[in-house]
């Protein structure tokens, strides 16, 4: 299938590794020219080189604010626009409400809620002048069914969502999409900081049987994107392996 974004800009967050790198990879090999953020620049200067010529690399912390938008603005600088934003950071600590002091809920906002809506604040007005742009959102399945032992991560991303909604509504009759998906266990490192490396046991919790792959997500990143997807916004997509157990 061609989907249509050959010569499409992307700025795609925290993406040095993990899903954030899968989205980046299989948007390049679609012929998006790619700016990617991340806080190591050794690791961030490898994973653009992997990523192929034209991929450009920023050393930016998308855990504030203003770190969120310096890396839109450089990427915007770097590629002469952005058509295509995928937002994602890393996941706050895990624990509990008893465990989990009252400043680190601030903390979390700023990672996983603020740093998204900078990120869209400065992409989407130039997407809405143009007529075309695609935000996808790279949040977590806790937005539909919270996990006990990640409240800071269930609390923040919730209210992404929320956002997401609303702007999806309003940027919808200007050409531009707005969705987000709900990864559930897949292999980076961020599950084997939570879980071990384990993944026989973790795929038996998983309804298909396995550890998502990353390249599988990236490849559902690029269809949000593509052409044929237009007609898909406000959405908030589990990719999980049946993990998720509501009907809605």
């Amino acid at each position: 299938m061609n989907l249509g974004l050959s010569g499409r800009r992307a700025a795609v967050a925290a993406a040095s590794s993990g899903l954030g790198y899968a989205a980046a990879r299989t948007l390049a090999a679609e012929g998006v020219r790619v700016a990617i953020c991340g806080r190591d620049r050794d690791r961030l200067t490898l994973a653009a080189r992997k990523l192929g010529e034209g991929a450009h690399p920023v050393v930016a912390d998308v855990s504030t604010p203003e770190g969120a938008t310096a890396f839109v603005r450089e990427a915007q600088d770097a590629l002469g626009g952005v058509d295509i934003l995928v937002t994602n950071a890393g996941g706050p600590p895990p624990g509990g409400f008893a465990a989990t002091p009252l400043d680190a809920y601030q903390t979390a906002i700023d990672l996983n809620l603020m740093s998204t809506v900078a990120m869209c604040k400065a992409a989407v007005p130039a997407m809405q002048e143009r007529g075309w742009g695609r935000v996808v959102a790279i949040t977590s399945i806790t937005v539909r069914q919270p996990i006990p032992t990640l409240i800071l991560s269930n609390t923040a991303r919730a209210g992404a969502t929320g956002f997401l909604k609303t702007l999806a509504l309003e940027v919808a009759k200007d050409g531009v999409t707005v969705n987000s998906l709900l990864p559930g266990f897949h292999a980076t490192e961020r599950l084997r900081t939570l879980r071990g490396g384990d993944w026989e046991q973790v795929a038996n919790e998983i309804p298909a049987g396995i550890v998502g792959d990353p390249g599988d997500f990236g490849a559902f990143v690029a269809f949000l994107c593509s052409e044929q997807a237009r007609f898909v916004t406000g959405s908030a997509i589990p990719v999980d392996g049946g993990e998720y157990a509501g009907l809605l």
